[in-house]
Parts: C-alpha cells; structure tokens; sequence
C-alpha cells in the first residue's frame, strides 16, 4: 500500500470552490503521494489561487466540462517524467473522501484495475443524492446493465485507476458522461472492477452543480443515454479504445 500509494497521484477538477478546495487539499496525505494536480475548469473566483497557495500542481482548463478538466489533468500527468501508477479522481468539496484514498488502493493492490467509491447511504440510497438524482442514477445504471450486461451500483466521481488501465480506455468524454464512459469502457475491456462502499454526505460547502437542481440533473440524465448509445455502437479494437486526436496541452500554472 505505501509503495502504490507513493506513485499515486490525485486529479481534483474544480470549477468555483474557492471556499470548499482547501478543505480538500488538506485532508489529502500529500506527504505520501506522488502529486496533487487541481484543474481550475475555467473558475471565476479564486479557486486556482487558493490551491497554489496550498502548494499543488495547478492547470487550467478554459472549456468547462468535468471531462475536460479530467483530459487536462491527465494531459499534465502524461508528461510528467515518472509517470504515475494510479490516478486517484476526488471532487473538490468532498474532504471525507480525499482522507479515504486507501479504501480505493488496496483494491488496486490486490489486482483491480479500476475502483469505484460506492456512494453509501442510509436506508440503501445512494448516499445523500436529492430523489430526482437517485432516479436518474438508478435508470442510467439499469440502461448500462441491459447494452453491456455489467451490474454497477453507482456512477461516484470518487474513483481510482491504474494508469495502464486509464490509457487502454483512450478517454474522451468532454463533460458529463466522463464517469460512465469509464466503467462503460472498462466493462467492455473485461478489465477488473471493484466497488468500495464509502459513506457519503452532502458536500462541504456550496451547492452541488449537477445534483443540486433539477434542470441540470435532467440535462446531464440525457447526456448520459447519449453516451451509452454512443459506447454501445463503438467497440474496441485490439484490447484497447482507439485514441483520437491528441488534446491541446494544458494552459500552464502552479508548478
């Protein structure tokens, strides 16, 4: 575990958490991990000089989208030169899940490939998601069972990857369909996944941008069918998911 979790590093997209990152940041056992890259997704308040302050790597990404924040920070990861061995995704206004990293390493230590932070909750909810979120999760998820025959629970954005894994998955969903292209793809790859129940409350501070409104969660519902109708016309070839274009590199900042 300390050997993995020294080539560990962990990706926070982050778009307007000034307030909640340094919670986040300083929950993290950085004196143990490899980097902490923070991708600013084009923030309006003082999210990227909030982190730099907490001494991470920091990258911004102007196109606004989860994926495209998770793309820039891979980008930098990429090409560092000693490359991690696992990438760890955490929100940035969750700091009881950026303390529970070693729940998801020590799957990854005995063979997994990709682990997922299983929202738990009381009562079987998925955590502490609003009735609407729930629905959406639990119908996205039952569309995922029936096109690609794999049971998931949830759809967490608290995740781990192995890096090997992560490039066999050739990711290139810009925006909300990021988490679910992930398991989609590694399903169809046959790679191991593994779901760590992690307790879930509502976030730190602020208000969740896609759960916390029903416009937005019936918005990112409808992504996330197109994303499986997509996946499921597009197989991979060769053990692994053809790579497009190379993005464009990340916007410099921090260190």
């Amino acid at each position: 575990m300390r050997a993995l979790l020294a080539d560990t590093a962990v990706l926070i997209p982050a778009l307007n958490e000034e307030e909640a990152l340094p919670a986040v940041l300083r929950a993290l056992p950085r004196d143990r991990l490899q980097v902490v890259v923070v991708v600013d997704n084009d923030s309006t308040d003082r999210t990227a000089s909030v982190a730099r302050a907490e001494g991470v790597v920091v990258v911004r990404e102007a196109e606004r989208g989860y994926g495209a924040a998770c793309l820039a920070g891979i980008a930098r990861l990429s090409a560092l030169k000693k490359r991690p061995r696992a990438v760890v995704f955490v929100d940035a206004d969750h700091p009881e899940d950026a303390a529970r990293i070693p729940l998801l390493l020590g799957p990854l230590c005995r063979g997994a490939d990709l682990v997922l932070g299983v929202r738990a909750g009381p009562a079987g909810k998925t955590g502490n998601l609003r009735l609407h979120a729930r629905l959406g999760n639990r119908t996205v998820l039952a569309l995922s069972r029936l096109l690609f025959g794999r049971r998931f629970r949830d759809l967490p954005p608290f995740r781990a990857v192995r890096f090997p894994a992560l490039d066999r998955l050739a990711m290139d969903d810009r925006n909300w369909g990021w988490t679910l292209q992930m398991q989609v793809r590694a399903a169809r790859l046959g790679l191991s996944v593994a779901e760590v129940d992690v307790p879930h409350r509502p976030r730190s501070l602020g208000r969740s941008k896609i759960s916390g409104r029903l416009g937005m969660s019936v918005r990112v519902g409808a992504k996330m069918v197109a994303t499986l109708l997509r996946e499921r016309v597009k197989a991979p070839e060769a053990g692994s998911y053809r790579r497009g274009p190379p993005a464009p590199p990340p916007s410099p900042g921090g260190k």
